[in-house]
């Protein structure tokens, strides 16, 4: 069985881990350019969790603080051969932890259209049944509580 490692990702060297899931997994698999994949969100100071195979990174997710108590986790990356594994709920569920020690009380995402059922397993809930497009994917904006 395979023992995956949670790392909060704060410092570069784990940021590149991050950085190299979403190139694998989304840039190259969908041909979205860098730019459109690293935004302005995208700093030394963002907080990402990075989830590592014997140090290998395989997947990950970005944390934003959208103020008055909101977070947002996006960018919620699994490599190919490791999806059908847990790794995007451990992902997700390690993010909400940490927001919730945070102070967070509220986090949104939003969802890919072809995600949203992973998302409401996870207890989240759309605001509406309405899609956007976000020039890239259609997706849905949900939210979730924390306790």
């Amino acid at each position: 069985m395979k023992q995956f490692e949670v790392i909060r990702a704060t410092e570069t060297f784990q940021q590149a881990g991050a950085y190299y899931v979403r190139i694998q997994a989304m840039a190259r698999k969908y041909n979205i350019g860098l730019r459109e994949e690293f935004d302005d969100n995208d700093t030394p100071d963002t907080k990402y969790i990075l989830v590592t195979d014997d140090g290998f990174p395989v997947a990950t997710c970005r944390i934003l603080d959208l103020s008055d108590g909101t977070a947002e986790i996006g960018r919620v990356v699994v490599l190919d051969d490791y999806r059908g594994q847990g790794l995007g709920r451990l992902v997700v569920e390690s993010a909400e932890a940490w927001i919730k020690e945070m102070g967070y009380e509220k986090v949104v995402v939003e969802s890919r259209d072809v995600a949203v059922k992973f998302y409401e397993k996870l207890g989240y809930v759309s605001d509406s049944s309405e899609l956007h497009n976000t020039g890239t994917f259609t997706c849905q904006h949900m939210e979730k509580r924390l306790k």
